[in-house]
């Protein structure tokens, strides 16, 4: 990521991983293959998520590609003449990449360039904040070659609704990053050369928090947002409540209060 200087750096087949001060950024690195979530890739990329997730100091973790496109999706050569019992291997590999990405403490942006489809688009809707550069293309189009992105929905869905959902699905066709912003499933569109930029930027708003404070925002989040409304409040009182009493959150009020800088003592 040309914007974020890596001061660790890890190699390997399909995820780069580079590691600059509170930020983590993890880049899929098959541009040949567009990027395309293999079960060796996505295996890797949990890794390399919830190795990052466990290092002291980083508050940010950002998901990027390298090539013209984010992710192509699925690789069809492995899913073709397969066992049922691969088959559900690919999906369960799958799934347990989107959950990681709720499961670690860190915010995921995801930056994106270019073609975001099925499980790339999928990839994209779970992440928890996501940047797209002009020219980025969504879509979930598994319906015009027979498989239809049954596992994309899910986090699909979550993002954009029932009905933007649906016409994805049902017919296979791709929307701009403008349409993308506007329906929900990217925060943010900029110029292709400043992609990288306000990515940096974005996750340096995030690491400016408290490290705690992000673990315990972030987990509660993805905790009440299915809950019907009554249960969502119950729930959300008492960790509020459990939050208030932390060290950040009372220094934070205090800090506020005293018109002055917090001082995290979960920083790190």
């Amino acid at each position: 990521m040309s914007a974020i200087a890596a001061t660790d750096t890890t190699t390997s087949s399909a995820v780069r991983v580079e590691v600059d001060g509170p930020t983590a950024v993890l880049t899929l690195d098959n541009p040949k293959r567009r990027n395309a979530l293999s079960v060796a890739t996505m295996t890797e990329l949990t890794a390399a998520l919830r190795d990052v997730s466990a290092r002291a100091g980083v508050r940010a973790i950002v998901l990027r590609a390298e090539g013209p496109a984010f992710s192509a999706g699925h690789d069809l050569s492995e899913m073709v003449d397969r066992t049922l019992e691969e088959e559900r291997e690919v999906f369960a590999v799958c799934t347990d990449l989107m959950t990681a990405l709720h499961a670690v403490p860190q915010p995921v942006i995801a930056a994106v360039q270019g073609v975001a489809v099925a499980a790339g688009c999928q990839l994209v809707a779970a992440c928890d904040l996501a940047v797209a550069a002009q020219g980025a293309v969504f879509g979930t189009p598994g319906v015009k070659i027979g498989l239809f992105c049954s596992t994309p929905m899910v986090a699909v869905t979550r993002a954009i609704g029932r009905k933007r959902a649906m016409q994805l699905l049902l017919t296979g066709e791709t929307i701009d990053a403008a349409t993308a912003a506007d329906w929900g499933l990217v925060n943010q569109v900029v110029a292709a050369d400043e992609l990288d930029g306000a990515v940096r930027a974005l996750a340096a708003k995030v690491a400016d928090a408290s490290a705690v404070t992000l673990r315990i925002g972030k987990e509660a989040f993805y905790r009440q947002i299915d809950l019907p409304e009554d249960a969502a409040y119950e729930e959300m009182r008492e960790t509020m409540a459990t939050n208030a009493m932390t060290c950040d959150a009372q220094e934070g009020m205090s800090a506020f209060l005293a018109k002055r800088p917090p001082q995290w003592q979960h920083h790190d």
